[in-house]
């Protein structure tokens, strides 16, 4: 997977800073230097922080924005009501390409994301707070924080596995749970059931950071930064075409434009705000653009993930699109028909539409695939890759006339968009799964073989380019639903 490298990343801000206070220079901050900073929260009581949090009107970061207030109460009264503890979970996994936020948190200023989790942990009378990562420079920051702070056994980590849904909150539990960390196939509340059975209230690390934040400035001082419906601060990560990425904190309603500034980048032809589950936005519509839930909203974008990625001008859109497409469908579960079938339908539709191949016959596909795998998934990934093809289709329809017309625009795909593609694609099997059909090795003849017992053994290098659709139909065509792709580093 490629990722921005958080120590490399620049840490910007536009206004005073709040999250980002003392991290321009890179530094950790440790426990002397964070309480220099940041003042020792109060500790409250449940409905203290569920008043608190209903007036700094809190929602979550990690992309949902569900009211931070709602899920405290949710998870307080599944305590009362089925007489148990609580445990608070910090979701730090951050598994999208491009996203750098909440790692850059975690391992300069782990002790703001503590201050919101042990307030959240208090106010709750929690058993432990829990830390799910999937970075080790994190892991290793919070561990120090925690021994700096005395928490001890009240506080863990866990590290997970990068990959793309790791970071569903259904995901986060399972794998805390001891679980592969995948959307569990019967959807669950986290408030009613989560770590252990317990009722958990999980949310990201940014969550908690702003929590902190907010307790510590109240909601008066709080709300002289945003705007009066999203009072406060948003952490974005600038990647993409621009010439100096960074992660930049600015006030909600601040126009998009600014930030693209600031990052050295132009709108050029479009501009994806949200992440890969996200939209993209015309570069004129972007500019207009004011940085906040309601404003991206009205553009036809979402805040989501808080990614803003300019494409430029000097690569082929529909050539970065088929990639991320192709990068979304193998990072999938594999275990609802939308994801194992309908998104690496997508995936070979575009990567034809790019190439143009049948491009007008290509086109119909994507927009047929991706709206049957829409609304059917078992989590949210089908609904948010399906989000980013189509408006993809509709932002660049020039390109895609062209790609039609012409069988190509002239430019060539320069990897502008992280996406996995220094990563070949490799066959995984789900031994309990599987039944020994036999499918996979009569349609992979000389790659896959059965063995003595009459199941298949499966190679451990990366499939070659030319068997990759062999590859697909395997997965898509095996009875037991036990084979699945998956992106191997070269």
């Amino acid at each position: 997977m490629t990722t921005l490298a958080p120590p490399r990343v620049a840490v910007r801000h536009i206004g005073p800073p709040r999250l980002t206070k003392g991290l321009e220079g890179g530094a950790r901050l440790g426990w002397d230097a964070h309480r220099a900073l940041h003042p020792h929260p109060r500790p409250l009581t449940a409905t203290e922080l569920i008043a608190l949090c209903e007036a700094g009107r809190l929602h979550g970061r990690g992309g949902a924005a569900f009211p931070f207030a709602r899920k405290v109460k949710a998870t307080a009264d599944s305590a009362v009501r089925r007489r148990r503890r609580t445990v608070v979970v910090v979701n730090g996994t951050e598994g999208e390409p491009g996203s750098a936020k909440d790692k850059v948190l975690l391992q300069r200023a782990p002790h703001l994301v503590l201050d919101g989790a042990a307030l959240a942990a208090t106010a709750l009378g929690s058993v432990e707070i829990v830390l799910a990562v999937t970075d080790e420079e994190a892991a290793r920051s919070l561990d120090d924080a925690i021994a700096e702070r005395g928490l001890g056994a009240r506080a863990r980590t866990v590290r997970l596995p990068e990959h793309f849904v790791t970071g569903e909150s259904g995901s986060v539990i399972r794998g805390v749970n001891g679980s592969r960390p995948i959307p569990p196939g019967r959807k669950g509340r986290a408030s009613t059931s989560g770590v252990d059975g317990l009722p958990t209230l999980l949310s990201n690390a940014e969550t908690y950071a702003q929590l902190a934040v907010l307790a510590g400035l109240g909601p008066r001082a709080h709300a002289r930064a945003g705007t009066p419906d999203e009072p406060g601060t948003v952490l974005l990560t600038v990647t993409g075409a621009a010439r100096f990425p960074a992660v930049v904190e600015t006030a909600a309603g601040a126009p998009l434009g600014h930030l693209l500034d600031l990052c050295g980048a132009r709108a050029g032809e479009g501009v994806l705000v949200g992440g890969y589950h996200g939209a993209w936005l015309t570069g004129e519509r972007a500019s207009r653009t004011r940085v906040s839930r309601a404003g991206l909203a009205e553009s036809g974008g979402v805040l989501g993930a808080g990614i803003v990625m300019p494409l430029g001008r000097g690569t082929c859109p529909l050539g970065e699109c088929a990639r991320v497409a192709r990068y979304l469908a193998a990072e999938s579960a594999g275990q609802c028909g939308p994801c194992r079938l309908g998104l690496p339908d997508v995936a070979g539709a575009f990567a034809d539409l790019a190439a143009g191949r049948d491009a007008a016959t290509a086109r119909d596909a994507v927009r047929r695939a991706a709206r049957m795998a829409a609304g059917r998934g078992a989590c949210a990934h089908p609904d948010g890759s399906a989000r980013f093809v189509l408006s993809a289709l509709d932002v660049f329809a020039d390109d895609v006339t062209r790609h039609i017309e012409d069988g190509g625009c002239g430019r060539p795909v320069r990897g502008v968009l992280p996406a996995g593609t220094d990563a070949r694609l490799s066959l995984e099997v789900d031994w309990s799964r599987c039944d020994g059909h036999g499918l996979c090795a009569d349609i992979l003849r000389g790659t896959v073989r059965m063995d003595e017992h009459d199941y298949p053994v499966i190679p451990s290098e990366p499939i070659p380019d030319r068997l990759e659709a062999d590859a697909r139909r395997a997965v898509a065509m095996c009875p037991g639903l036990a084979l699945r792709l998956v992106p191997r580093v070269r």
